[in-house]
């Protein structure tokens, strides 16, 4: 299964550190979660980060993903630190991962 990612941002200042973070955290923590959706030829995966940033300067963050028909979707509002969001954001896509 090949995931694709899309990555929407609304803050050309949070776009590359989205970017950079996005792809670390799938290719360093979560490779070994994901390849068990690997293992079927038709599986289909897709995972989506929105990012924003609000009218109070603080930022909008939400991840949805879809494998092999498995959803999930993660969201915080009115998050200073960037790097903080995604990291956490990611690691409760790591636990759900590790339950299935």
């Amino acid at each position: 299964m090949e995931i694709q990612v899309k990555i929407h941002v609304n803050a050309e200042e949070a776009k590359e550190v989205t970017e950079r973070l996005v792809k670390h955290n799938l290719e360093n923590k979560l490779d070994n979660y994901l390849k068990k959706f690997s293992t079927k030829e038709d599986a289909e995966g897709t995972i989506e980060v929105k990012v924003e940033k609000n009218k109070k300067d603080l930022f909008n963050w939400i991840v949805s993903a879809t494998l092999d028909w498995n959803s999930f979707r993660y969201e915080r509002e009115d998050y200073k630190n960037l790097d903080d969001l995604v990291n956490h954001l990611f690691e409760h896509f790591k636990e759900d991962l590790s339950n299935r």
